[in-house]
């Protein structure tokens, strides 16, 4: 199975949505069965705690239920059951490649804006989303939004990874697809 770890501060807001987003868009493309995703937070300060109400509300205007979630914190050691780790923002792919053992650890770590071709091109540093923690309900619309249109790219990459069809392409990765 393969396995996807969404990591923001405290796992309650960026992370979360994430996590949610990426389940349904596998669940979509027939891949819910083959693809695990989760998340967690580089922080403490959250853990156990339920997602933020505001992400809360937003995830279930999307028909997307929450309500289960309890904040986690990364620990290393899940680098070794994780295929893909998707860092939110910039400071959490610096600090999570600085916890890999090692550089094909690290390479598993990626921001998950990487992943949107709108942004293709785009200066590693301008690629974070902000969090809305800090925020009104706007910011929650607007950071689910960047989080949204990176999903597609993550669902395409991982088929192709699993030599699954492609999501909007209708065909399987040929074995000279790199």
């Amino acid at each position: 199975m393969y396995s996807i770890l969404a990591v923001c501060t405290g796992n309650i807001c960026r992370s979360p949505m994430a996590e949610f987003a990426l389940r349904r868009a596998f669940e979509d493309a027939g891949l819910g069965e083959r693809v695990r995703v989760d998340s967690a937070g580089v922080s403490d300060e959250e853990l156990g705690n339920p997602v933020d109400p505001r992400a809360g509300d937003l995830l279930r205007r999307e028909g997307l239920d929450a309500s289960a979630h309890a904040a986690q914190v990364f620990d290393p050691a899940r680098f070794a059951d994780r295929d893909l780790v998707l860092a939110l923002d910039v400071v959490h792919h610096r600090r999570l490649r600085a916890l890999a053992p090692d550089t094909s650890t690290a390479a598993k770590v990626r921001l998950l804006r990487e992943f949107d071709p709108a942004v293709a091109g785009s200066e590693h540093s301008e690629l974070g989303i902000y969090d809305p923690w800090y925020g009104a309900a706007e910011d929650f619309e607007t950071t689910y939004g960047m989080i949204a249109a990176a999903v597609p790219g993550v669902v395409r990459a991982v088929a192709e990874e699993l030599g699954a069809a492609v999501p909007g392409t209708g065909r399987a990765r040929d074995a000279g697809d790199a």
